[in-house]
Formats: C-alpha cells, sequence, structure tokens
C-alpha cells in the first residue's frame, strides 16, 4: 500500500507542478479557442492540460518501475508497457484535436487504432465470467472486439461529461478510488497478482486527476482538452479491462459451501462485469442521452450542443459549483454503492444506506436555489455566500434634517455616486451594481 501511495504522490506532484507552465505553453501556442455557443465559461481559457498529465503518468509509472514490489508488475506483465503505448498515441490525437480542431471520424480512428496497439501487446480480455454459466473463454476477435469497443465507450464518455469546471477530473478520480479499492482488495485478500497492473492504473490515475484538479476547479484556469479527457478514459478503460479479462476467477476457490453460500461468495467475481459501468455510469448515461437526442433531431452523433446533464443541471437553477458537486456526489454513490455491495452482498443496511443516499441526491436536485446558512459561531469559517445577512439600520428619523442654507446643493454625479443599492435587485453582482466608478 505505501508503494501505490507513493506511487500516485508523485504523479500527482509531477503533474501539479507541470501544469502551470504548460498553460504559459498554451497561451503562447495559441491554444486558446474562442468561446462557443456551448461553452459555459465566459473567458477563452487555454487548453493542453493534458499534456502535464500524460507527463505526470510517465513519472508515476517510471517510479513505480524502480519501487523493490511493484517492480515485479513490470517484470510479470507487460500490460503497463501496452497502456504506455496507447496512452501516448491517444494522447497525440488530443494535442492536435486542442490546437487544430481535428474531425471527430478522425479521433474516433485515433481511438480505435489505440485500442489497437493496447490489444497487440497483451492488455486485452480473454475470459469472462458469465452468471449461471461460469467463465467463458473468448477468441482473439471476440477479445479484440470486446476490448476496442469498451475503450472506445469509456472514452467518448468521459469526453462528453467533460463541460464544467473539474467535472471530468473529479468524477474520474472519484471512480479511480472505488476501482483501487476493489483491485486492492482482489490482489490483497485472494492472493491474485494479476490483479496488481488494474491496482496501479488506479493509483497513477487517482494522480493524474489530484494534481490537475487545482488548476481546474472553478474558475478554471485551464481545461484539459481532450487531449486530457481521452487520456485518463483510456487509462479508466484500460484498468476495468484488466481485471475484468485478465483475472481468472477460479483462482478465488469460491464455489464452496451450499449454493446460497456460493451465489453470495460470487458477488466479487461478477462485480468485474458491473464494476466498469458503474464507475462511467453518468458519463455512459449522458453519452446514450446525447447520441439518442442527436440522431432523433437528425443530426450527427457526435455534433455538440447543450443537452448534457450539466447543462440541465444549470438550466434549472443550480449554480456552477453546486452542479458540479451533485455531479461528484452520484459518481460516489453508484461507484462505491457497488464496491460495498461486492464486499457484503447480504447485507440489508447497505441496501437501505444507498436508498437514503439516492433520496438525499433527489431532494439536492430539487432545491437549485436553497443556499445553506452557516451558523453564527461558524461565520468566520465559510465563504462568505453562505454567511448571513445583517439587516440595515433603518435612520433614526423618518425625514431627513433640513440642511444648512450655507451647504451647497450636491451635484448631478455625487447624488448618483452616494445613492445605494437596493437589496435584491435582480441583476446585481457586487461591484457591477454601482454603475460607472470614478477613476
Amino acid at each position: 500500500m505505501r508503494e501505490y501511495l507513493l506511487t500516485l504522490c508523485i504523479t500527482a506532484a509531477v503533474t501539479y507542478l507541470l501544469t502551470g507552465p504548460v498553460r504559459k505553453f498554451a497561451i503562447v501556442a495559441g491554444a486558446m479557442p474562442e468561446i462557443r455557443a456551448r461553452d459555459v465559461h465566459r473567458e477563452p481559457t487555454p487548453r493542453l492540460g493534458g499534456i502535464a498529465m500524460f507527463f505526470g503518468m510517465c513519472a508515476g509509472l517510471l517510479a513505480a518501475d524502480h519501487l523493490t514490489n511493484l517492480n515485479e508488475v513490470f517484470e510479470k506483465s507487460n500490460e503497463p508497457r501496452a497502456l504506455l503505448s496507447g496512452a501516448a498515441l491517444i494522447w497525440l490525437i488530443g494535442v492536435l484535436d486542442d490546437k487544430f480542431e481535428i474531425d471527430a471520424l478522425i479521433k474516433l480512428g485515433g481511438q480505435m487504432i489505440a485500442a489497437g496497439v493496447m490489444v497487440m501487446q497483451g492488455l486485452t480480455i480473454l475470459w469472462l465470467p458469465v452468471p449461471g454459466v461460469g467463465t467463458v473463454a473468448l477468441t482473439q476477435w471476440q477479445g479484440t472486439l470486446l476490448t476496442v469497443a469498451l475503450v472506445v465507450i469509456t472514452i467518448n464518455a468521459v469526453n462528453f461529461v467533460d463541460g464544467l469546471d473539474g467535472l471530468a477530473a473529479g468524477m474520474v478520480c472519484i471512480a479511480a478510488a472505488a476501482f483501487f479499492m476493489y483491485t486492492y482488495r482482489i490482489w490483497y485478500s485472494y492472493g491474485i497478482e494479476a490483479a496488481a497492473p488494474a491496482t496501479l492504473f488506479a493509483a497513477v490515475l487517482m494522480g493524474m486527476c489530484l494534481g490537475f484538479l487545482p488548476h481546474n476547479m472553478h474558475p478554471a484556469r485551464i481545461f484539459m482538452g481532450d487531449s486530457g479527457s481521452m487520456l485518463i478514459g483510456l487509462v479508466l478503460a484500460a484498468g476495468a479491462i484488466s481485471v475484468t479479462g485478465q483475472v481468472d476467477p477460479d483462482v478465488m476457490k469460491l464455489f464452496s459451501g451450499s449454493e446460497r453460500n456460493t451465489v453470495h461468495q460470487m458477488v466479487p467475481v461478477y462485480i468485474p462485469l458491473l464494476m466498469p459501468l458503474t464507475i462511467i455510469a453518468i458519463p455512459a448515461a449522458d453519452f446514450v442521452f446525447a447520441v439518442v437526442r442527436r440522431t432523433w433531431r437528425g443530426q450527427s452523433p457526435f455534433a455538440a450542443d447543450r443537452g448534457h446533464l450539466h447543462h440541465r443541471l444549470l438550466q434549472i437553477g443550480h449554480s456552477h459549483s453546486r452542479a458540479v458537486l451533485i455531479m461528484y456526489f452520484w459518481a460516489a454513490l453508484i461507484g462505491f454503492g457497488a464496491l460495498a455491495y461486492s464486499v457484503n452482498s447480504a447485507s440489508m443496511w447497505i441496501v437501505l444506506g444507498i436508498v437514503f443516499l439516492s433520496f438525499i441526491g433527489l431532494v439536492l436536485l430539487l432545491l437549485p436555489r436553497f443556499t445553506p446558512r452557516a451558523p453564527r459561531w461558524a461565520q468566520h469559517l465559510v465563504p462568505p455566500r453562505y454567511r448571513r445577512r445583517r439587516a440595515a439600520t433603518a435612520p433614526a428619523a423618518s425625514t431627513p434634517a433640513p440642511s444648512s442654507p450655507a451647504a451647497p446643493a450636491p451635484s448631478a454625479r455625487e447624488a448618483h455616486d452616494n445613492c445605494g443599492v437596493a437589496a435584491g435587485v435582480a441583476g446585481v453582482n457586487g461591484a457591477t451594481a454601482v454603475g460607472p466608478r470614478s477613476r
């Protein structure tokens, strides 16, 4: 665990330190596209944040290669090299797209080629645990097609959800945390070394997202772009492919006891079929809705619009930060809910807890304009928007005192500058409500 955490910290530190210079490079290189109709931000923001994330991933893998225990992952498996090859290819395509806006079909072809490169180096699905049937071995063509399909769907799902500041990086980080706990349990509890590469991929992915998030939170100073969103989607898919198609369920030796106990014990085997779907459940749902919506209108499935889930949260009244936090909440609920169910599927408390948290999530969705207020003793510990407003003190006399005849009458400009702004006026936002300022 210490070596995994060290790899995570090195990846996060390198990504965080490189993001600043990459931002300056993106500004100089002109990777600041004009604001489009579907964009939420109002100022041109540089892209190419995926450059820092890619070199952070390389630093994490390089550090893991020189550690005592994680070095065995590179000696016994070729999956880290396969991941690095596919990630380099998809990263180059993303950099070109951030700079030159390449065609969507070219990007789709590049995603399939990157998946094919990983398959050629051994990162592919070899078998599937099917409930009621057992372990089903796949042919070479079946494994290749299934691997390519999973990689393409995951990359595009993450790319579709990258529409708000910090949304994609945060959701993938939450999914990677749940996936890391799941794969580490398989590797540590059952002693299956085949789960070690997926655990390493999840740790590196968490480091990439954590190192980039401080620069990408609202208001974002840099975007990851397609070079970052497609990269983290590929790493997420690689971990799912590794633990799903490389770990043999028969090694866990769970076929013992009564039939009911066997069914409950086999849950960790069947979860790999669902875990890749649960960790991208919200992005995948957004992807499906977008394809159906665009084809229904007669548009291309890759035509951009403002109908994504995060756009709808903004339309019903949620602020930018609250929309991101709501998406974080649902991603954590689905990912860690599946993780808890895989640990103890017979516990009713887990089901009741998931139902209760889902109810809280629905309440948050239905209260877009509700702003919580902190108690008076915590006024100095929270941001200003969560503090209680003080009531304006009324003047002592209802009628103003007569001015002295010697005092000059105020000019029109002074009267305009001295007049206050009533609380609750629509459109008031800080200093923008006081009109022109005096120089």
